[in-house]
């Protein structure tokens, strides 16, 4: 997952660096990629995760968050993971689905080549 949940938070990264708003970057990045704007969230703070904080994240202490909201963060994080998983699912299939295509179109040539090699070998 690191690839595309990289490649977003890169995009996402330089657009906020050029000024626009996390929340506009993440639709922008949404329509780029044709995915829904919560799995670019989502793939977003999946890869912040995996670097080890929130980019932006000023070192000032605040009171500890409030039992409640950290909860609901943490489920709609669940949310958005499962809108990841979704969009890898669906770009698994789409990749073996051209696999598939591509092997079936090529079949008859490959076939061919091999029976002319028998061909040639038993002649």
């Amino acid at each position: 997952m690191g690839n595309k949940a990289q490649q977003v938070f890169e995009r996402v990264e330089a657009l906020t660096a050029g000024g626009a708003k996390k929340a506009d970057a993440f639709r922008q990045v949404a329509d780029e990629l044709g995915q829904p704007f919560n799995s670019i969230r989502g793939a977003y703070y999946t890869h912040t995760r995996t670097i080890g904080g929130t980019p932006g994240a000023t070192s000032r202490r605040h009171a500890p968050a409030d039992p409640v909201e950290q909860a609901v963060g943490i489920l709609r994080q669940a949310l958005d993971v499962i809108d990841i998983e979704i969009a890898q699912a669906k770009e698994r299939a789409d990749e073996t689905a051209a696999l598939y295509k591509e092997l079936r179109n090529s079949a008859t040539t490959r076939k061919g080549q091999i029976e002319a090699k028998i061909e040639a070998l038993t002649s």
